[in-house]
């Protein structure tokens, strides 16, 4: 077995990160590493979906645990190999969020494959992250003399 977390925290709010999580067609706007995506279903616990990556076959995958405004986990199974990835959404400090992609892979090679499959995962975080400042309401304090 192999692990690895990855966490950012982002000027949102938990409804506002869940919004991009839920649009699953537009994950490519923030992940760079999706060529092509189709949820086959809502986006609940045993949906399934289909994502095309460059370079590589389209592979399958199934939501696991879908917890609106808190996050979801999905599980992709190929051969002998089966990867699990853990987005969460927690609230933290000062109207931020913290956005944990956390990735656990089991079987031969699970090392390998776990590097591969987290590799984008700081930019893709720091993709969303910035998604999220541009979508963030700006606030500002007027006072007259």
């Amino acid at each position: 077995m192999w692990q690895s977390e990855f966490s950012i925290l982002a000027p949102a709010s938990p409804a506002a990160v869940w919004r991009l999580f839920s649009d699953v067609a537009g994950w490519p706007r923030w992940n760079a590493g999706i060529e092509h995506i189709t949820l086959e279903g809502p986006f609940a616990s045993g949906t399934r979906f289909v994502m095309k990556t460059p370079g590589q076959p389209a592979f399958t995958s199934r939501l696991l645990a879908v917890q609106e405004n808190l996050g979801f986990t999905d599980e992709t199974v190929i051969d002998d190999v089966r990867v699990l990835v853990d987005h969460r959404i927690e609230r933290a400090d000062n109207g931020c969020v913290r956005i944990t992609y956390a990735a656990t892979v089991h079987g031969p090679e699970a090392e390998m494959i776990g590097k591969a499959v987290t590799d984008d995962f700081p930019q893709v975080l720091h993709a969303l992250a910035t998604l999220l400042r541009a979508d963030a309401p700006v606030s500002r304090a007027l006072s007259w003399a």
